[in-house]
């Protein structure tokens, strides 16, 4: 029996189905049409040298769990939350092994002070985000971050425009709420 060869203009939806019949083409397909938010995504959470490694880890993921995806996920939120959990796995092994000379020299190097506050200013958007819904810091990582206006997505994440003003109203004013618990004016 013959894999018939999914088409680019397939839906996502579409897809996926073939992807849970072992059509590895349709994958394919799928990774073309996400790898560039996923690792638009990772970069913003991980050390740009390790973004390949991390991209391939989120779509292997994405690969051994597609057959338990449920029918009413939508796929590029599906990723993105897996894309989402690897790049915080990744930061906090990275923090959780660096030895002790390493975080005495982080924090003795005079140059390190700017590599600090930057280190601190990222740890505290990525436990900001951590405390919103998934919904919102989709929708938060997407247009603050990755800068994606509104209908794109809307588009990436199958919401009306709406919906998506909506959440990111909701999404920053939590955000806030947190960064002035955390001793930061905005």
């Amino acid at each position: 029996m013959t894999e018939s060869a999914p088409s680019n203009t397939a839906t996502d939806e579409a897809l996926i189905k073939a992807c849970q019949n072992g059509n590895t083409e349709a994958f394919r397909l799928l990774y073309q049409r996400h790898q560039g938010i996923v690792r638009s995504t990772l970069f913003h959470l991980c050390d740009p040298h390790t973004l390949d490694d991390l991209v391939q880890d989120v779509f292997l993921k994405a690969w051994k769990g597609i057959g338990n995806m449920r029918q009413d996920s939508k796929f590029s939120t599906w990723l993105y939350r897996i894309a989402w959990n690897v790049g915080s796995d990744y930061r906090k092994h990275i923090a959780k092994n660096l030895t002790k000379q390493e975080k005495l020299t982080l924090n003795t190097a005079e140059p390190s002070n700017s590599d600090w506050q930057t280190l601190h200013h990222q740890d505290l958007v990525s436990r900001g985000l951590k405390t919103l819904k998934e919904s919102h810091a989709m929708v938060i990582i997407l247009h603050d971050l990755e800068e994606q206006s509104q209908p794109e997505i809307a588009r990436i994440l199958e919401i009306p425009v709406g919906t998506v003003k909506s959440r990111l109203f909701h999404a920053r004013a939590q955000l806030r709420k947190f960064f002035e618990k955390e001793g930061v004016s905005l």
